[in-house]
């Protein structure tokens, strides 16, 4: 299978067999404390690779030789696999001692495989964000821009937003957020101002939507205007604190602006896919609701009627 193809999940599940220490851990840090360890205590300790290479040793093991199979040691392990062994010795440990050190041991590995864990995660995740974008610019090559894209905001169009959205769930892309925007009092504006200001209120609500994005750092964003005045945003490996604060700053940035007639405003709606299994259709109907929900509660704030109306005067 393509390895691109492989849910990302499922990558992680898989990966760990091909990282060694030097890959996840700060071995001259890791190093220190079992160099204190060494020299305040008598403790004599040994890591090594998953295949029983040295990686490093502290005290006198004399002619020892490690056997991960037979007599592992303590095992650091990352997603179910084991990434280094530690061999302890405590024949220079004062007995008084002993139950203190061994206790300190234990949390050292605790803490080294935590660490580890974290480490792998943040590699595969920034390899697979590479890996993403990479296909993405392929298939943006392929195909045609003016194919791709809304002509008046410039963000993707409904057919190709589809597109990578099934790009997305047939990767099982998790966790992403799914965000509905929709332009309030659109037709207000229209009726009122006509054709070329809602126009304008569209590439200003794209406008704001494409700049926070960029502003917080999330170049994975996907951004498609599906319906006249309906955007949906979709935010690959981003957590929900994340996005619920991307959505805050595109609300705030429309209170913000400053126009003779127009008062942007967007209802939004952010629910996050975080099961593999679960369609993009199911949650982008959650994420509806929610905006209707938002919807309701702005358009009957404090203030929002007469804003609205400025251009009117």
């Amino acid at each position: 299978m393509n390895r691109k193809k492989i849910a990302f999940a499922e990558r992680v599940e898989q990966n760990s067999k091909n990282y060694y220490p030097k890959d996840l851990i700060d071995l001259d840090a890791a190093g220190e404390l079992l160099a204190q360890l060494h020299e305040g205590f008598g403790l004599d300790t040994m890591m090594t690779d998953r295949h029983g290479g040295i990686v490093m040793v502290h005290g006198a093991f004399g002619d020892f030789k490690p056997d991960v199979v037979n007599k592992p040691g303590s095992k650091i392990r990352v997603k179910g696999r084991t990434v280094c062994h530690i061999y302890a010795k405590y024949d220079h440990v004062q007995e008084r001692d002993l139950n203190m050190v061994q206790k300190l041991l234990g949390a050292y590995i605790k803490t080294l495989e935590g660490y580890s864990g974290k480490a792998y995660l943040a590699s595969e995740q920034a390899a697979y964000i590479d890996e993403l974008e990479q296909q993405l610019e392929k298939d943006a090559y392929q195909a045609k821009y003016a194919e791709q894209t809304d002509p008046l905001t410039g963000t993707l169009n409904r057919n190709y937003f589809i597109s990578r959205m099934k790009q997305l769930a047939e990767r099982g892309v998790v966790p992403t957020a799914a965000i509905c925007a929709n332009i309030n009092d659109w037709r207000f504006v229209d009726d009122n101002f006509g054709e070329e200001e809602s126009d304008r209120l569209i590439v200003t609500i794209a406008q704001i939507l494409k700049e926070k994005a960029a502003e917080r750092g999330l170049e994975n964003a996907i951004i498609g205007r599906v319906e006249g005045d309906v955007f949906y945003v979709l935010l690959p490996l981003t957590e929900e604190e994340e996005a619920r604060a991307y959505c805050d700053s595109v609300q705030q940035a429309c209170l913000s602006y400053e126009d003779e007639r127009l008062a942007p405003s967007v209802a939004i709606g952010c629910v996050m896919k975080t099961n593999v299994e679960e369609g993009f259709r199911e949650v982008f109907s959650d994420a509806e609701y929610v905006m209707f929900e938002n919807k309701f509660e702005l358009k009957n704030a404090p203030g929002y009627r007469a804003r609205l109306e400025k251009g009117l005067c």
